[in-house]
């Protein structure tokens, strides 16, 4: 799993054409986000049916981009009609990365209710 501890996550709202890579998707965030893509932050895309996601990160001296596609359902992504970009801790990327892996575990009756204190 990616570490994203100690860095800002932006999340690219609304939907991107999934044919662009490092140099496309580095123009769009420095110029719709107005934000450097060279800091200590990655920047998350996702595609129109949000099967797809693609991860710009700088890791001091080269773009890494990373790509997830799921095989079966979505990720859970805000719509074009919110802001630009949503800033997200690493712990609530680690949520939008695995929630469907519990939604499947919720569907198949894997998760078990525990005691409530």
């Amino acid at each position: 799993m990616l570490n994203f501890t100690g860095k800002a996550v932006h999340l690219a709202c609304g939907a991107y054409d999934m044919r662009k890579s490092i140099n496309g998707l580095s123009a769009i965030v420095q110029g719709s986000f107005d934000l450097s893509p060279f800091g200590e932050a990655v920047f998350a895309f996702c595609n129109k049916n949000r099967d797809l996601m693609k991860i710009l990160e700088w890791d001091g001296d080269g773009f890494w981009l990373h790509t997830k596609r799921l095989e079966r359902g979505r990720f859970r992504w805000p719509s074009a009609g919110d802001p630009a970009t949503m800033v997200l801790t690493a712990d609530e990327m680690g949520h939008l990365l695995g929630g469907t892996k519990v939604a499947r575990k919720l569907v198949r009756g894997e998760v078990k209710a525990g005691p409530v204190s």
